[in-house]
């Protein structure tokens, strides 16, 4: 902990509780320059520290230990602000410089590490968690009423909003400023994608290149100085990661997966093949149902939010399995966000051509027909579901099960319904030209990246004294694939197809050609069955908070189609049986 005058009667406290990754002794927090003019407090790794010492050192700084940490301060005395643009990793860090009386605070590039602000009257209160604004004090905190609407249309609160009024985010990317008594905030990087492509690659060179960068995303990110591993899906991403570390490695990788009694939900199968293949120190991890409930509530006040996703649960108990022999992890998280893994990177093209058929045989004849499939079919349902909508600002998000104006209109109280578009909201904000697969995996790198995966993959991790680290976002990795043609990345139904071609010699064919699963929990069945009272009982009773939000009889209605089986609305009970949780851990009402 350090306090000191920052002038003007002002105090600046900085406080820091540290997982220690590198120079275990040397590191703590909060550390200064050689003369304490500078301190900082750091969330992170900066994994280009060595080269950034070397050149640091050439021009006369003196570093006293082998900490990353270190690095910044002196490269905020070198380039000030600027320094940010020189940090390879993730990072959120608050800097104090005593001689300029001013304070310097900066989140990574894609919002791997969080940083929350709240202004209190006359304080700037700064916190990698809001647990720790609310500590202050000040007033109880209140619901942020257009962040409910956000929710319901995202399953999660796009930056800066946070469900909480008067607290929110700095956006990935940027850094902000206290300085006289003023507080500015500013954007130093913006994910390549928002621009059209303007350079060109041999197909030939491409490839090798590709996993090139890849593998130095991983070299980098496997210094420690504490055992490590990494958590395998059996995926092409989180293979990838696990050969890649095992070219590095004299030792076998240690690797951890989990999985589920439902085998149709369960990827344990392929994660051996690929421990077997690779000879890693492989460990499995299988849960249950009684698992979701018992720790809904405590990781619902760990992330200081709903969680946004089923599978948030079991990463984090599979953090906690990894925790009883490694303290940090490689994942393969962000390789579709970069790439183009998902279903919707193929069809998002389509759009214009399904809404030139006649409306009456869209409205008449193809969506009644697709909305009654069976929900095995649940991708053709959500994609012609999304291609009927016209704004991005609508179709973007829907492709993840979100909720359209339209359907939040049907849903909602009128009092809690105003929405309108917002088209200039950063993940919306792409250049004339801009193809329809880069507007998608823009949306996806300033949208459901930070606020959803990144946040569930940091927060889950850190919840079991964690941490986790991921190749697929690196910045560098990210612009050079941003730098190849459409087709590099989605050709034809093939999704990734540059990542393929190039682990083709790296993976056993089982795992290049199986289908895309994805990490999903039977929370469908589940609330059909075992977790239907835990449901009901959160969602309909007198002391339910949420039925407030829609029209009378709406959330019967629907829990009731989802547990008779008629309709899947698994994605939207459990946005709202985890903002219920949400309301009752943190106390705030309606």
């Amino acid at each position: 902990f350090l306090e000191a005058p920052l002038g003007g009667g002002v105090q600046l406290g900085l406080a820091h509780t540290r997982l220690s990754i590198i120079d275990i002794e040397g590191g703590h927090q909060p550390l200064s320059n050689e003369d304490g003019s500078v301190q900082v407090i750091f969330n992170g790794e900066i994994y280009n520290f060595p080269e950034l010492r070397e050149v640091l050192m050439a021009k006369g700084h003196q570093f006293r230990t082998r900490s990353d940490t270190e690095t910044i301060v002196h490269a905020y005395e070198q380039w000030g602000d600027e320094c940010v643009s020189r940090f390879r990793g993730m990072f959120a860090f608050i800097v104090y410089d005593e001689r300029r009386q001013r304070v310097l605070m900066a989140r990574d590039r894609f919002g791997e590490k969080p940083l929350f602000l709240r202004e209190l009257g006359e304080s700037v209160l700064i916190a990698s968690e809001v647990k720790a604004l609310l500590a202050f004090g000040g007033p109880r905190p209140t619901l942020d009423h257009d962040a409910i609407e956000d929710y319901f249309v995202y399953r999660y609160v796009p930056a800066p909003r946070t469900l909480f009024a008067g607290i929110r985010k700095l956006m990935p990317g940027c850094y902000a400023v206290w300085e006289n008594g003023r507080l500015t905030e500013h954007r130093y990087y913006i994910p390549p994608d928002h621009q059209p492509l303007k350079a060109t690659h041999n197909e030939d060179d491409a490839t090798p290149a590709l996993l090139d960068k890849l593998d130095e995303a991983v070299r980098i990110r496997m210094v420690s100085d504490v055992p490590f591993g990494a958590f395998l899906s059996g995926g092409i991403d989180s293979s990838c990661i696990v050969g890649l570390m095992s070219r590095h490695s004299s030792l076998p990788i240690k690797t951890f997966s989990v999985g589920f009694a439902e085998r149709s939900y369960s990827e344990l199968d392929y994660a051996r093949v690929v421990a077997e293949h690779f000879r890693t120190e492989h460990h499995e991890l299988t849960i249950t149902q009684n698992d979701i409930v018992s720790k809904l509530p405590a990781l619902v006040r760990f992330k200081d939010s709903p969680l946004s996703e089923p599978s948030d649960v079991p990463l984090y108990l599979l953090a906690t399995e990894a925790r009883k022999s490694v303290k940090m992890v490689l994942t393969g998280e962000g390789s579709d966000e970069i790439l183009g893994g998902y279903p919707k990177h193929v069809v998002e093209h389509w759009p214009p051509l399904y809404r030139a058929l006649p409306v009456k045989v869209r409205s008449a004849v193809i969506e009644p027909l697709v909305a009654n499939l069976p929900y095995r079919h649940h991708r053709i349902k959500t994609a012609v579901a999304s291609m009927a909508l016209d704004e991005p600002t609508d179709r973007l998000p829907r492709w993840f099960g979100a909720l359209t104006r339209n359907e939040l209109r049907e849903l909602l109280a009128p009092q809690w319904f105003s929405r309108t578009q917002n088209a200039d909201s950063v993940q919306f904000a792409v250049a004339d030209g801009v193809s329809a697969l880069r507007r998608a995996l823009f949306f996806d790198q300033t949208s459901w990246l930070p606020d959803n995966l990144l946040e569930r993959g940091d927060r889950m991790t850190m919840a079991a004294s964690i941490e986790s680290r991921m190749p697929f976002m690196d910045h560098c990795f990210a612009e050079y694939v941003s730098s190849l043609p459409d087709t590099y990345r989605v050709k034809g139904r093939t999704t990734k197809w540059i990542l393929r071609k190039a682990a083709a010699d790296l993976l056993p064919q089982t795992i290049l050609n199986r289908p895309k699963v994805g990490f999903r929990v039977p929370v469908n069945e589940w609330f059909q069955t075992s977790l239907r009272e835990f449901l009901c009982d959160h969602l309909l009773s007198p002391t339910s908070i949420t039925q407030g939000y829609f029209r009378e009889g709406v959330m019967r209605r629907i829990v009731q189609e989802h547990v008779d089986g008629r309709f899947n609305h698994e994605k939207l009970l459990w946005a709202i049986l985890n903002l219920e949780i949400w309301h009752k851990e943190f106390g705030v009402g309606r």
